[in-house]
């Protein structure tokens, strides 16, 4: 799996939002980032709705990171954004339950799975504080 630009878009405004105090909407982060209010403000929905940003209605409303940036792991920003797991192959952990019935005779399941296994810890293991320190 290829990281789309949803993922992109959270990663660049979660960034931004780390720095923030009060809530700032996606019509102004948008602006900042150059990119599509719209499309902007359905990764930020999707991002609440993982429980990494608080939404804020109103005047003065907008978002907000629901916890410290070291609290939010990159795997979780992703899998929020891009509303699915994340895979590098569509490939099952399970030889027995392979998408393409061929699990018990594929010469590289194990390599697959490791590599799988490997991405998977380290995006859980990288933090949002991670990302941000490495901007610095």
């Amino acid at each position: 799996m290829l990281l789309t630009r949803a993922s992109e878009y959270a990663l660049l405004s979660l960034a931004i939002l780390s720095n923030e105090k009060k809530p700032l909407g996606a019509d102004k982060l948008a602006l900042r980032l150059n990119i599509s209010k719209s499309f902007l403000a359905k990764v930020l929905q999707a991002l609440a709705r993982g429980k990494i940003v608080k939404s804020y209605r109103g005047t003065g409303g907008g978002f907000l990171l629901a916890r410290k940036p070291e609290e939010i792991t990159i795997k979780e920003i992703i899998e929020a954004a891009e509303k699915k797991v994340v895979e590098v192959f569509f490939c099952s952990s399970n030889r027995n339950n392979c998408p393409s019935a061929k699990g018990d005779y594929c010469s590289i399941w194990n390599f697959l799975n490791h590599f799988q296994n490997k991405l998977s810890d380290f995006l859980q293991q990288m933090t949002l504080k991670d990302l941000i320190e490495a901007q610095a």
